[in-house]
């Protein structure tokens, strides 16, 4: 679908936190791009921004307003982003949004049929999808390699937990942080769950229980031709960001590991040792961010479909909200993600 947008696009960015600058910061070091505008609830992290940018600051009202301005990035807390992607498809944009749209799959139905009406893009900030070593693996798994799959397991375990606060206000582990796996799931499985069972503790920290979270988590789920995903969270890595993911098929296993610091490795009479993992997913996922801007920037343009979708937005929440029920219940939890 062709939006009719310049050469060079003109974004927005509404949110200038650690998030909002990465992204901002990528799309002022491209040259098929310019950074406008940027707002934020704190004056002083717009600023800094557009100082570091070129952008300038402004209100959030001012950005969606202003005619000249092609697309925006939402990067701003959680329980913002369904009204801002109404607010800008309808005034003519097109919209990245960070994940989740939102923390209820009502809400992200009513959200998308706006988006839906507009006819605007609205792509969702899976950014795993894009991870070269991931995006590696799905190519080679669609290829057959590994043959039919059986078995997909994802790990993702932050070096620690965030502030209890924080944990008060995310929607739980399974909603804010197991979210990105299961859309790595999905992106994975190209067969939609329909049994979700979930299991959680508090293990790294008591307050995370005490606030009515789990802080260590692992769910299974199953497709209808039986294929299962393996998930398995923790809040406390003592070794580094642990991201991995493994696809065991008919024909063997395709399997992504870790990024260290370094590849050097030093081989003693003691054994093998290698530098720690890299710490943190601003740097594990650095050429993934530009790699999804690449995305949004293309399909504004029409030279490709908006990915993730809205819709793959509303089915990761789906399966989140089943996992929360499921390990609240002890019981497995049934999904129909071919429901809209």
């Amino acid at each position: 679908m062709t939006t009719g947008l310049k050469t060079t696009m003109k974004i927005g960015l509404l949110g200038a936190g650690r998030i909002g600058r990465i992204h901002g910061l990528n799309v002022a070091a491209r040259g098929d791009a310019e950074l406008v505008a940027v707002t934020d609830a704190m004056p002083e992290a717009a600023a800094s921004l557009a100082a570091a940018t070129g952008a300038k600051a402004a209100s959030t009202e001012a950005i969606l307003a202003d005619t000249a301005i092609d697309a925006v990035l939402i990067c701003t807390p959680t329980d913002t982003h369904a009204d801002l992607i109404e607010q800008a498809v309808s005034a003519g944009k097109a919209v990245f949004c960070e994940k989740p749209v939102d923390l209820d799959a009502a809400r992200i139905r009513r959200c998308l049929e706006i988006v839906g009406k507009s006819g605007k893009p609205l792509m969702i900030g899976f950014n795993r999808r894009f991870d070269p070593n991931f995006a590696a693996l799905e190519k080679r798994l669609r290829a057959g390699e590994a043959g039919e799959i059986e078995i997909v397991t994802v790990i993702s375990r932050d070096p620690s937990p965030p502030p209890v606060d924080y944990v008060k206000r995310s929607g739980g582990l399974f909603r804010d942080m197991m979210i990105h796996d299961f859309d790595m799931a999905r992106f994975l499985l190209a067969e939609e769950p329909v049994e979700v069972f979930a299991l959680g503790s508090a293990l790294v920290d008591k307050a995370i229980g005490e606030a009515g979270d789990v802080d260590t988590a692992a769910v299974v789920m199953k497709t209808a031709s039986g294929r299962i995903a393996q998930i398995s969270n923790s809040r406390r890595a003592t070794y580094g960001y642990d991201q991995r993911i493994e696809v065991h098929g008919s024909k063997g296993m395709l399997r992504a590991g870790n990024i260290h610091e370094t590849t050097v490795e030093i081989a003693t009479g003691q054994g093998f040792r290698a530098d720690p993992v890299q710490n943190f997913f601003l740097e594990r996922y650095a050429a993934a961010y530009r790699a999804e801007l690449d995305a949004f920037i293309a399909a504004c343009n029409g030279k490709a479909m908006a990915s993730p979708t809205g819709l793959d937005g509303l089915k990761a929440q789906i399966l989140a909200d089943a996992a929360t029920e499921s390990a609240q219940t002890g019981k497995p939890v049934r999904v129909d993600l071919g429901a809209k």
